[in-house]
C-alpha cells in the first residue's frame, strides 16, 4: 500500500502512515464483523464494505463508507462520507463537513439533524 492520494489532499505524515499501516495490518488479522475493507493503493483513503444487521431491515444489504485519512491522523480525525457523496453534499445543511454533522438515530431510521 501507498500513500498516494489526490492533488487536493496533502500527503501522509510518516506518523499518519505508519499508525495507518499497523491498524490496517490489525484489521486484516481481525477484522470487525460486518466490515470488509476493500483493498486499494491509497493508503489516505479506505473503502469500507458495512454489512447490514440481521434482523433488521437493512440484513442483507451491503453499503459502503468511505475513510479519508488527514495528513496528520490520528491526531486529526478522519471524514467519513457515503459512496453518494455528491447527493450527500448537496442535501447536506449549512455546508458541514461529515465530522461536524450530528445524526439521530431512533427505530431504523436515520434522521440528519
Amino acid at each position: 500500500m501507498t500513500s498516494s492520494s489526490s492533488p487536493s489532499r496533502k500527503a501522509l505524515s510518516k506518523i499518519a502512515c505508519n499508525r495507518l499501516q499497523k491498524e490496517l495490518a490489525e484489521w486484516q488479522v481481525n477484522p470487525p464483523s460486518g466490515f470488509k475493507h476493500k483493498v486499494t493503493d491509497n493508503l489516505q483513503r479506505w473503502v469500507i464494505e458495512v454489512a447490514g444487521a440481521a434482523g433488521t431491515l437493512y440484513a442483507g444489504e451491503t453499503y459502503q463508507l468511505q475513510v479519508d485519512f488527514p495528513e496528520h491522523y490520528p491526531m486529526e480525525a478522519p471524514q467519513q462520507r457515503p459512496a453518494d457523496n455528491d447527493r450527500y453534499v448537496r442535501n447536506c445543511r449549512n455546508g458541514r463537513s461529515p465530522k461536524e454533522t450530528r445524526w439521530w438515530f431512533h427505530d431504523d431510521k436515520v434522521i440528519h439533524i
